[in-house]
């Protein structure tokens, strides 16, 4: 192949005109939201370990709220609600959940009670998305049963416990998950990776 001055000519052009091209799409392309995508719901509904596998498919870092918290106190929950009672507790969760959510690339799972206090409502409003992850009372309870970790960090958070408990719970939180979620996920008969696919497609992965 002969290479002329004319053809160095037009493949120079047609180089300077894919980098124009490139750079006015890089300019006009909209911003990468980096904001943190959080996930509420009961205790059972599987916020743990859905954020591990969501981080995962989008590159992201995750953070269990609960954990966090246990970590600044140097003691479980359960102790924390023992030995300086629930406010305390939820005084050192709302701390946390203001911090998390000012985190970038960051899928969060947060206490089921994160979202009572108003506080903690507004700084999941500045969330790329807050997930709600359902399940039926009958399904929470054969969860909580068959993990044996909870008894021993997570507290009963009424005088009775176990599905009486749980039923309660709902009732009270319901329309406060509804009102902060961006997006519901019935976790029904899901496996946790079907569940942080769901989510992934439904955020526009």
């Amino acid at each position: 192949m002969t290479v002329t001055r004319r053809s160095l000519r037009v493949g120079t052009m047609q180089n300077c005109l894919a980098r124009n091209a490139a750079a006015h799409y890089a300019l006009n392309m909209p911003p990468i939201d980096t904001r943190p995508i959080a996930l509420i719901g009961l205790r059972g509904t599987g916020k743990t370990t859905v954020a591990q596998l969501l981080a995962l498919r989008v590159g992201w870092d995750w953070v269990d709220a609960d954990v966090e918290v246990e970590l600044r106190a140097g003691k479980s929950i359960a102790a924390i609600f023992a030995d300086d009672g629930e406010t305390e507790f939820r005084d050192q969760e709302t701390e946390v959940v203001a911090e998390l959510c000012e985190r970038a690339e960051t899928v969060l799972a947060l206490g089921g009670g994160a979202v009572l206090r108003e506080a903690n409502r507004r700084c999941l409003a500045n969330c790329q998305a807050v997930v709600w992850l359902q399940a039926s009372p009958e399904t929470l309870a054969r969860r909580l049963e068959a993990d044996a970790t909870t008894p021993g960090r997570r507290p009963n958070l009424t005088n009775h416990g176990g599905r009486t408990e749980i039923d309660a719970l709902l009732a009270e939180r319901e329309v406060i998950y509804r009102g902060c979620a961006t997006l519901e996920v019935d976790t029904e008969e899901k496996q946790p990776a079907e569940i942080a696919e769901e989510i992934f497609a439904a955020l526009g992965g």
